[in-house]
C-alpha cells in the first residue's frame, strides 16, 4: 500500500534481461538500513519487489527489482534504460500519515501527455487515457500519474483530463520531464472503481441464453 508522495527519484544504474526477466539496479538516497530483502517499494506507479541491495559510496544506497514481460508490456517500465530517472515510494507502515490517497502499485492503463502548459507558477498537464478506463477520471478526483497522487482539475468532454501541478510536486518529481507524446503509468481511485461497479457502469455483460429451439 502506498500514498502517491514521492519520497525519491531514483536512477536506474543497470537494466538487463535474466531468464526472461529484466532487472533494474536503482541508485537511490534511501538510507541502506531502510531497505529489506522482498520489500515493496513503488516506481513510477509500479509496485515491485526488492531482490538485492547495498549501501553506495558516501550516502544513499543502490537495489535491484525484476520485472516480467507482461508487467514491461503494460506499463512504461519497458522504456526504461540506464540513467532513466523514477519516481520512488516505499510502502505505507501502519500509523503513518496517509497524505495523498490509497495507491496500490497496479496500473491500469498507459495514458499519453496532450499537453503541458505554464499556468502562472504551476503547471497543467493534459492526459489521454486509454478509452476503456477514461470514466473513472473525474473532477476533484484522484488519480496516480507515474505513482504520483493527484487530483484532476478538469475532465473534458473527449475523455481527456488535466492536472494542476504545484511548484514543489513540480520540483520533486519526474513530471517535470514530461514532453507531449511521452507515455506515463495510469492508476484509478480505487473509490471510483467500487463505484462503478455499485451504479452498474462497470458490471459484466449479462449471460447470453443460446440461441434457437432449446427442444431442438
Amino acid at each position: 500500500m502506498f500514498t502517491g508522495l514521492v519520497t525519491d527519484v531514483g536512477t536506474i544504474r543497470k537494466a538487463e534481461d535474466r531468464n526472461g526477466l529484466r532487472r533494474f539496479e536503482v541508485g537511490c538516497g534511501y538510507p541502506v538500513d531502510s531497505i529489506e530483502m522482498g520489500a515493496s517499494i513503488m516506481h513510477a506507479g509500479v509496485c515491485l519487489t526488492v531482490v538485492d541491495y547495498g549501501g553506495l559510496e558516501g550516502e544513499g544506497s543502490w537495489f535491484a527489482v525484476e520485472a516480467v514481460p507482461e508487467t514491461l508490456a503494460l506499463t512504461v517500465l519497458g522504456e526504461w534504460q540506464e540513467g532513466s530517472r523514477v519516481n520512488l515510494e516505499q510502502s505505507l507502515k501502519l500509523g503513518e500519515e496517509l497524505g495523498g490517497h490509497f495507491v496500490f502499485g497496479h496500473v491500469d492503463g498507459v495514458g499519453e501527455v496532450v499537453s503541458v502548459e505554464p499556468e502562472g507558477q504551476s503547471w497543467r498537464l493534459t492526459i489521454r487515457p486509454p478509452a476503456d478506463i477514461a470514466k473513472y477520471f473525474a473532477k476533484k478526483g484522484s488519480a496516480a500519474i507515474n505513482g504520483v497522487s493527484l487530483t484532476v482539475a478538469e475532465a473534458l468532454p473527449n475523455g481527456d483530463f488535466q492536472l494542476a501541478i504545484i511548484p514543489h510536486t513540480w520540483e520533486v518529481t519526474t513530471l517535470a520531464e514530461l514532453q507531449p507524446g511521452d507515455r506515463v503509468n495510469l492508476e484509478i481511485d480505487m473509490l471510483a472503481r467500487y463505484v462503478a461497479r455499485m451504479i452498474g457502469a462497470d458490471a459484466p455483460e449479462p449471460h447470453q441464453a443460446p440461441q434457437g429451439d432449446p427442444d431442438g
